[in-house]
């Protein structure tokens, strides 16, 4: 439920409500967008297969919300769930001045217990792609997702915006999904030595929370991976009908040919001649994922709500974490042409998924439902994963360049190791353990050191010979709630270095989100990062403004960003496995600011700060977005 409320009679939006009044006659008045979500167990089936998942208002994936830059976005959040805790991460909104909302258990916030109610309230700072996904435990995994669309203003423009004139399609936003429930998920996970259990690769592609499991759309005889069964069933129905409409419309028994079932294809509709906005945004727990369009072309101009230089691709590569925007023209033949995403990185052992892309205006006759859709990528071919993410520039005419030093660096190390007899993702062989009392709470409430370990910083670096091509020692990891202090407005370079996992010659490629910021990618490269060798390299002319970026297997990533946003911010692994196994840090920024937060009670009122500090309710008050990237 939207309500139109003008943001200069709104009172706590103290600079929000000055830049806007003082705006031109043309400028649009903010909006509060106001929701109301009842997050609850559900019965879906997602795939043609029923499983009890996790939805919103009885349904899934979650309300699509949209909203101009400057409306401030409020979503009054019930937990429905009797036996687990909730919250909601809004992806990629950097919630300046409302650290408390970002939705991150223990660290921005308490859990929201059963029968418990929460209220997000923060501003829709910048026009972008953007989703949101639960963050307690792997709830992401489970359903907890959907998509958050922020669009252009007079006072946030888009550059690109005249070259689409159709308009903009649904946004296709991509998941993986397992017939075993995330409980018996992360338990497997947490086993210790023989009864370690790892969940394996994905029954099912999602595309907008739909797809098929053993079937394709497609012809069956088209070229899948040796892995897969060639011999898979189409789910065409020649006839196009469906027996029995309630049957289809509650449990998807008739399949996916039912145009309203919950497992039918997605359809994008456009006319010849016309130009498209697509957005693609990838909300996966695990898998790294191709997109083709049969036919066409896509121009990149935006990525994690930032506005890149166009270049015109073939298929799109999106890891977890990342969304897009690009260009589609409606250049040919009018008919009906094949949507394609595919497994990358992993060896994949899931079918790709299928949507359509359906010109309007083409006769009947001349749809090519037979024929047979592209082909993704080879899994395994990284150059060209590589090839694609190093194109990404800032736009040149909203180009802002990062400062030109930093005034820390500190080097992560990703590896794969095994303490105790747990499989644990280690940083600096590190593993990330998350307290009961939320960071921010414990900060706000001058409890940080009862509440965590505070006997000093995580390690910023590893030993100079270490090497990273061979399995790791497991003999220092550890565990701990420690955490990186960084002074408030100061310049941090980020170093992510992968390395060899337990098994000989293994790396996987990491996706890794910050919270409450965008960071400018300065560089990637093979093998060990060497400063005097690899600094001269960087790119700090037109470095692309993400926040989400890829780590390859046995490479480094180099990412620099300003501290200037107070509060707890997690940077993590964005692949929900390796997040749940221990995979992430933690920056506190401008511990002497946090004290002067106004925190809402609610927000984390829960350990220490339950047991120890009784302050009011305060409401949660959104401010404006600082300029600063």
């Amino acid at each position: 439920m939207a309500t139109n409320k003008p943001a200069c009679a709104w009172a706590p939006l103290v600079v929000v409500v000055a830049a806007l009044c003082a705006a031109t006659a043309t400028a649009t008045a903010a909006t509060t967008i106001s929701e109301t979500w009842d997050v609850e167990y559900i019965m879906w089936a997602p795939d043609c297969q029923q499983r009890v998942m996790i939805g919103i208002n009885g349904r899934f994936p979650g309300p699509n919300i949209t909203a101009r830059a400057g409306d401030v976005i409020n979503v009054t959040v019930n937990n429905k769930m009797h036996t687990e805790g909730v919250v909601i991460h809004w992806h990629g909104i950097r919630q300046f001045g409302t650290p408390w909302a970002d939705g991150t258990a223990s660290i921005s916030q308490c859990a929201i217990n059963p029968g418990e109610t929460f209220v997000y309230s923060f501003v829709a700072d910048k026009p972008g792609t953007y989703f949101y996904h639960g963050h307690f435990g792997m709830q992401r995994a489970a359903g907890l997702y959907g998509s958050l669309i922020i669009e252009g203003s007079p006072e946030h423009p888009e550059p690109f915006r005249h070259q689409y004139d159709g308009g903009e399609l649904p946004v296709l936003l991509l998941s993986d999904w397992w017939h075993q429930n995330v409980y018996a998920q992360a338990a497997g996970l947490d086993s210790k030595d023989r009864h370690f259990q790892w969940i394996g690769e994905p029954q099912t592609i999602l595309i907008n929370g739909r797809g098929q499991f053993e079937c394709t759309l497609g012809p069956a005889r088209w070229n899948l991976e040796k892995t897969i069964d060639k011999n898979i069933q189409t789910c065409v129905d020649n006839q196009g009908s469906c027996k029995d409409e309630e049957r289809c419309l509650r449990r998807s028994e008739c399949g996916p040919y039912c145009p309203k079932s919950q497992c039918a294809a997605v359809v994008l509709d456009v006319r010849q001649g016309k130009t498209y906005r697509l957005r693609i945004a990838s909300t996966t727990s695990l898998s790294a994922l191709n997109v083709k369009i049969q036919g066409h072309k896509m121009t990149v101009v935006e990525a994690d709500g930032n506005h890149v230089e166009p270049f015109v691709v073939d298929d799109i590569d999106v890891y977890s974490g990342e969304s897009y925007s690009v260009l589609l023209k409606a250049d040919q033949r009018a008919t009906a042409y094949w949507i394609s995403v595919g497994v990358r990185g992993r060896h994949p052992k899931t079918l790709p998924a299928l949507a359509i892309l359906n010109y309007t205006d083409a006769p009947p006759s001349s749809l090519r439902w037979r024929t047979e859709p592209p082909v993704t990528p080879a899994w395994d071919d990284i150059q060209r994963s590589k090839n694609f993410t190093y194109r990404i520039k800032a736009r040149s005419d909203t180009n802002e360049p990062p400062p030109a030093a930093a005034d820390r660096q500190i080097v992560l190390l990703n590896t794969q190791n095994l303490m105790n007899g747990h499989y644990k993702w280690s940083i600096n062989n590190v593993s990330l353990s998350l307290p009961t009392t939320p960071y921010l709470g414990a900060f706000r409430h001058g409890l940080q050191h009862s509440a965590f370990d505070t006997s000093g910083e995580p390690p910023a670096t590893f030993p100079e010979d270490y090497n990273v091509m061979v399995p790791p020692v497991n003999n220092a990891t550890t565990v701990s709630s420690r955490v990186f202090m960084l002074k408030h407005g100061s310049v941090v370079d980020v170093v992510l270095q992968n390395a060899n996992m337990l098994k000989e010659q293994v790396s996987e490629t990491h996706p890794w989100h910050l919270h409450g910021h965008d960071f400018w990618v300065l560089g990637y490269g093979d093998g060990r990062y060497d400063p005097l060798k690899h600094e001269a390299t960087l790119n700090t002319v037109d470095p692309p403004l993400r926040n989400t970026a890829v780590v390859f297997p046995h490479g480094w990533t180099v990412l620099r960003f300003i501290a200037n946003n107070t509060g707890a911010w997690a940077f993590h692994c964005h692949i929900e496995p390796h997040l749940h196994m221990g995979m992430g840090v933690i920056f506190i920024e401008g511990e002497d600011k946090i004290r002067e937060l106004d925190v809402p009670k609610e927000a984390v009122a829960c350990g220490l700060v339950a047991r120890t500090v009784a302050v009011p309710l305060t409401p949660a008050t959104p401010k404006a977005p600082s300029p600063a990237p």
